[in-house]
């Protein structure tokens, strides 16, 4: 582990921020210090150096596309490797199939700062990875109802559908305002119709928090959970 981060520590702090994650969904209080603290005392590090990697954890999960701890903002100087095992742990905390995508978006960001790049040869054959992995059932009705209510228009930026589906309709997605990753609900209440770039800003931007304040701001439907 660089840095010096054992995987004991690793994973205990990538527990702890789960739990305060979920207390902060619940309503329940907290204090993020305390957290900090604790570990402090058990690994022998400084409170500073445990928020700081809550910070990197917050990182993993934007490369995820998850919404992250209020307070905690993504700190991006976290490695390929660490990002992998802190991608698994969050995994294995959640009791959840650990699918990798954190190190290959580190590596490609990293890459993309380098000048001059030369044209890649790519693989014509590429290797053929296969894993199990966790899909929600979702209902019908609801992402019928959100997409017809919507009548066309991006709930988020107020735009028409950019293009037509194959279908002749109007081409939106649905997207849950509190992720099903995140035990939100399979709801009209918690879902709502975005263009794909409003759709990719919720789960990758850096400002994805205030976007989501402003969704609820403007839709009366939509429902905090």
């Amino acid at each position: 582990m660089s840095e010096g981060w054992g995987k004991e520590e690793l994973l205990a702090s990538v527990v702890a921020y789960i739990e305060m994650q979920r207390k902060e969904r619940n309503g329940q209080p907290f204090i993020k210090k305390h957290y900090y603290e604790d570990l402090a005392a058990k690994f022998g590090r400084t409170t500073k150096a445990f928020e700081y990697r809550m910070q990197n954890i917050s990182y993993v999960m934007t490369l995820l596309g998850r919404n992250w701890l209020s307070g905690l903002k993504p700190a991006k100087n976290v490695g390929a490797n660490v990002a992998t095992e802190i991608e698994a742990m969050i995994a294995q905390a959640e009791g959840k199939q650990y699918v990798p995508i954190a190190a290959f978006e580190i590596e490609v960001r990293e890459v993309v700062k380098k000048k001059n790049l030369l044209r890649p040869e790519g693989n014509y054959r590429p290797a053929i990875t296969s894993s199990t992995i966790t899909q929600y059932k979702r209902d019908v009705a609801v992402k019928a109802w959100v997409l017809q209510h919507a009548k066309g228009v991006c709930e988020s930026c107020g735009q028409p559908a950019p293009f037509c589906g194959s279908d002749g309709q109007p081409y939106l997605e649905v997207h849950h305002v509190r992720q099903l990753a995140d035990n939100g609900s399979d709801t009209v209440t918690n879902a709502v119709a975005l263009c794909p770039n409003c759709h990719k800003a919720f789960h990758y931007s850096e400002n994805s928090r205030e976007l989501v304040s402003c969704l609820y701001e403007r839709i009366a439907r939509l429902v905090r959970e």
